[in-house]
């Protein structure tokens, strides 16, 4: 949720009965500071920052979350040993995301409270393993003793009561919520994020940090650099900097990097936050009773 998942969308989303998250990704750490402190100042409930670890300044980010007083830090994008039981002897709960079981376990060692196990379906940055959400699940369920949280492809209330048959304590929902009223992303980007269709997104860079993208300029471009088998240094040149902040927060379409997840191709309007709560927990509500009584002889 990098530059969509400011202060407004994390409030709006705690104001609404769910955890909302700040994108701590593309915040300097002043920025982060201010962000925590407006959504402090906008919710009584509870919200977390989600810290990718590979980010530099990671120092100077986890002393601002202790010190504005966080409780719950989802963890991603590096290894959850380098900081869960500094950020536990601070009295905050960790979440580390996964994309396999191998993780999972590595995860459940490191101490964290609960892990996300991220199928292949996701947006922004991925697993290299390309499990899908439907196989994740219910080997990482198998594999560790911790509660489990699942995400990739989940948008409706319908996915997220299947999650949870297949064994998930909870979900974690990303792309709908980019197409909310309250998300910082560009509006531009938002309605493209609405237009999306079955194969409009794709993921790529595995060489790098594997990240789905949408279709585009930037991502056709990409592929064709691909055919005459670059080098690492190669992509990175072609990549650049700020290309997610130009695309998603700036608006720019065609030079951009434009993350969603597949799910991107069921959504179809931008929304307040509350309203795609309820939307969710009616449609929840409705399955579950909609298949309380189905059997098997």
């Amino acid at each position: 949720m990098v530059w969509n998942s400011g202060w407004k969308l994390a409030s709006a989303a705690s104001n609404s009965g769910i955890l909302g998250l700040i994108g701590a990704g593309s915040m300097y750490p002043e920025v982060l500071r201010k962000h925590i402190q407006k959504c402090t100042a906008a919710t009584s409930k509870p919200f977390g920052v989600n810290v990718p670890l590979l980010y530099p300044n990671i120092k100077e980010i986890m002393q601002i979350i202790v010190d504005e007083g966080v409780k719950i830090v989802f963890t991603s994008a590096g290894n959850p040993s380098v900081w869960t039981s500094w950020l536990k002897k601070h009295g905050i709960t960790v979440v580390h995301v996964v994309s396999s079981v191998k993780f999972a376990q590595k995860a459940e060692t490191a101490g964290v409270d609960a892990v996300v196990a991220e199928g292949f379906e996701a947006g922004g940055h991925n697993g290299r393993e390309e499990t899908t959400t439907f196989a994740l699940i219910p080997m990482v369920c198998k594999s560790v003793s911790i509660p489990v949280i699942a995400a990739g492809g989940i948008a409706t209330g319908r996915a997220m009561l299947a999650a949870m048959t297949l064994g998930a304590h909870g979900v974690q929902i990303g792309s709908r919520f980019v197409a909310s009223t309250e998300s910082s992303a560009h509006e531009a980007f938002k309605n493209l994020v609405v237009l999306a269709q079955e194969g409009s997104t794709k993921l790529t860079l595995k060489e790098l940090t594997p990240v789905r993208l949408l279709k585009n300029k930037f991502f056709n471009e990409l592929m064709e650099l691909y055919k005459n088998n670059p080098t690492n240094d190669e992509l990175k040149a072609h990549l650049g900097r700020g290309r997610a902040k130009k695309g998603m927060f700036e608006g720019d379409l065609d030079e951009g990097e434009l993350e969603i997840g597949q799910i991107a191709a069921t959504i179809d309007d931008i929304l307040p936050v509350s309203k795609i709560v309820k939307n969710l927990v009616k449609e929840f509500n409705f399955a579950a009773a909609e298949i309380s009584n189905l059997t098997l002889k």
